[in-house]
């Protein structure tokens, strides 16, 4: 889980430098939150093996950390 936190803060930042356009907030937290995490659950439940377990939990633990980069760049941008 570690390493999917990891790997949502660098997703955020890297979104954040490539995407220049104004998208609505609702939009964004929905984005963030929903696609990892349903993604997430969905490979969890229907998993077969310990291996695509652990993968769904790397792929749920990416949405917090995009969320907190995401929170931090606009906290430190002062948006």
């Amino acid at each position: 889980m570690l390493v999917g936190v990891a790997v949502g803060l660098l997703a955020g930042i890297a979104t954040t430098l490539l995407v220049t356009v104004t998208v609505r907030p609702d939009v964004v937290i929905a984005l963030v939150l929903g696609v990892p995490g349903a993604l997430g659950i969905l490979t969890v439940l229907v998993s077969g093996r310990r291996w695509v377990t652990a993968l769904g939990a790397a792929v749920l633990a990416i949405a917090p950390g995009w969320f907190a980069a995401l929170a931090i760049i606009q906290v430190a941008t002062h948006a």
